[in-house]
């Protein structure tokens, strides 16, 4: 049986991850609260913003910003968009 969660992103009750993306307490609250849905979502996000940023994740700073920027994500903030993108049409 699937395991759900109520996930914070989507305000609904989703499929969870299988286990923490991360080690510790961070990890653990992503695996308690987030869906597959949303983790799967933001690693796009994620890319997007590595690869128009041209960010370094051997930089701490970089590093840094991606933590903030996921933490807005999941919680509804307004969180940083890869500028000029523009998905290619289906």
């Amino acid at each position: 049986m699937t395991r759900t969660v109520n996930c914070r992103k989507y305000h609904q009750e989703l499929p969870g991850l299988e286990r923490p993306p991360y080690p510790g307490a961070k990890g653990q609250d992503i695996f308690d609260n987030i869906s597959q849905q949303a983790w799967g979502d933001w690693l796009k996000h994620q890319t997007l913003l590595i690869n128009e940023k041209r960010l370094n994740m051997m930089n701490a700073e970089d590093r840094k910003f991606l933590q903030l920027e996921m933490d807005k994500y999941f919680s509804g903030e307004d969180y940083a968009k890869a500028e000029g993108y523009v998905p290619p049409s289906e």
